[in-house]
Parts: structure tokens; C-alpha cells; sequence
């Protein structure tokens, strides 16, 4: 089973394409709670050059609030990640995790459940991308 989801857009900026993926997200009903810059971080950290890569962290506060309530330490799995990077070649690469394969190890019906809804938005919001 594979853990994400994925695309490759050719047409847009880094910037551009953030965009466009936190506006698919918006139309499924998640919103970004976090935003990680790999690329700041380890350039003040570690002092080494990276590729211009973000880890958004995507939230539907309705999916959420049920998943707590399945199972309350779910929080652990909580946000949605949501990768943007970019590829050698210039391309962007979309990456967004599958919920269904990170709730693999819980057993709680109502929490799969859940996690299959949420799944079928974030493969709409990939399919949309292009």
C-alpha cells in the first residue's frame, strides 16, 4: 500500500503552486494549520543547501473533531501533510499522505471509516491539481 498521493505540475512557480494546492485543499474544507519551510530550516540549523520543499499542514476541523472523539490520542496522526517540492528539473511535485494507510494500525472501525471519507477528498484535491 502506498502511503500518499502524488502529482507533478509543470506549468507553475513553487510559490504559485502552493497556492493552487491550499485552494483545491480550501474546496475539499481544509484549511493549513502549519507550514514547514525544510528548506529555511536546514540552510539556519544545519547550514546546508536544500531544494525548496514545504510541509502544509492540512486540517478539516469537522473530519478531526469526529476522529478525536473516535479515538482521542489520534492527534498523533493529525494534521494531514501535504508536501510541496520542488524537482530538478524545475517541475513541482505534490505529495499528500493517505490517511487510510497512516490509520492502518489503529483498530477502530469508526476512525477507518472516517479515514476512507477524508481519503476520497484528498485524491479529489490531487486529481484537481492539474
Amino acid at each position: 500500500m502506498n502511503y500518499y498521493f502524488n502529482t507533478t505540475i509543470n506549468d507553475l512557480g513553487f510559490e504559485e503552486a502552493i497556492d493552487r494546492v491550499t485552494a483545491a485543499l480550501k474546496e475539499e474544507g481544509f484549511g493549513i494549520l502549519t507550514e514547514i519551510d525544510v528548506k529555511e530550516t536546514f540552510k539556519k540549523k544545519l547550514d546546508v543547501d536544500f531544494k525548496k520543499y514545504k510541509i502544509l499542514g492540512a486540517c478539516n476541523p469537522n473530519f478531526a473533531y469526529e476522529a478525536l472523539k473516535a479515538e482521542d490520542k489520534i492527534g498523533v496522526f493529525l494534521p494531514c501533510n501535504v508536501v510541496v517540492e520542488e524537482q530538478e528539473n524545475g517541475a513541482i511535485e505534490i505529495s499528500i499522505v493517505d490517511p487510510v494507510a497512516s490509520m492502518t494500525s489503529v483498530e477502530n472501525t469508526q476512525l477507518g471509516e472516517l479515514a476512507s471519507e477524508v481519503r476520497e477528498k484528498l485524491i479529489s484535491v490531487v486529481e484537481n491539481l492539474n
